[in-house]
């Protein structure tokens, strides 16, 4: 089923340590039960393609939200400058990352049409979030969308970020990765080798590689954009939603 309407609005939520930080909610209209989706924005920060991204879970009869990563860094600006702040600055602390989703996960399940179950979706940095997050959260499922540095080191020139393999085991609910086969970050043997990991540490996961896509394959207002991946991508999305979320 689809939902055609919905609410959608920036709201304004305590998050880790007490802050109080932006962020971008979507939720259909109906009073029906419902799971939730926290979003987790690329590294380009929180921009108009996410929101996109987050009204299309609502879409798909989710509540979700979709929280600022960058607002104390750069509250109020522009997606760009924001995320050249953050990085500037150092990038986003995983453990200010986990305090972020654990807020985000708590403004879901107060909804009156929360039905209790919350997974997490992250896209390139955001990926890598999801699996942190997933890994110290009681998350219903994570979808990891080409998430970068999970294994392996960071370039010169982009915020550290330690890579987080060892956390396979912790993994609470089930991994849906979505990769491209033509990235970079991460590469196709890396892909493997975080399946890997999954699967020895005997966690559930679904992994689907797609030829002909390199990074930022779903992301529809740039050139990596791939719609066959892409619309091939969102119908197992929602599949894994359905059955993690209780849709």
């Amino acid at each position: 089923m689809t939902y055609e309407a919905m609410l959608s609005e920036s709201v304004m939520i305590r998050w880790h340590g007490g802050d109080t930080v932006e962020a971008y909610a979507a939720r259909p209209l109906d009073s029906a039960p419902r799971g939730g989706v926290v979003v987790l924005h690329h590294m380009p920060g929180f921009d108009a393609a996410t929101k996109e991204i987050t009204r299309r879970f609502a879409v798909f009869g989710y509540n979700a939200i979709c929280p600022n990563l960058y607002w104390r860094e750069a509250p109020g600006a522009a997606p760009d400058d924001a995320a050249a702040t953050a990085r500037a600055l150092g990038g986003v602390p995983d453990d200010r990352l986990v305090g972020d989703v654990d807020g985000a996960m708590a403004w879901l399940n107060d909804l009156a049409s929360s039905n209790g179950n919350v997974a997490a979706i992250g896209y390139c940095s955001g990926g890598r979030q999801a699996w942190l997050a997933n890994s110290r959260l009681p998350l219903a499922g994570a979808i990891v969308c080409y998430g970068a540095f999970i294994v392996g080191e960071t370039p010169a020139g982009t915020p550290p970020m330690p890579p987080l393999g060892h956390l396979a085991a912790s993994q609470s609910g089930p991994v849906l990765g979505m990769w491209g086969n033509d990235d970079v970050y991460p590469t196709a043997a890396q892909v493997d080798e975080i399946e890997a990991l999954l699967k020895d540490a005997g966690r559930p996961c679904e992994f689907h590689r797609y030829d002909g896509a390199g990074h930022a394959f779903f992301a529809v207002d740039r050139p990596s954009y791939r719609p066959e991946q892409a619309v091939d991508g969102w119908a197992r999305i929602r599949t894994f939603l359905d059955k993690t979320l209780g849709g």
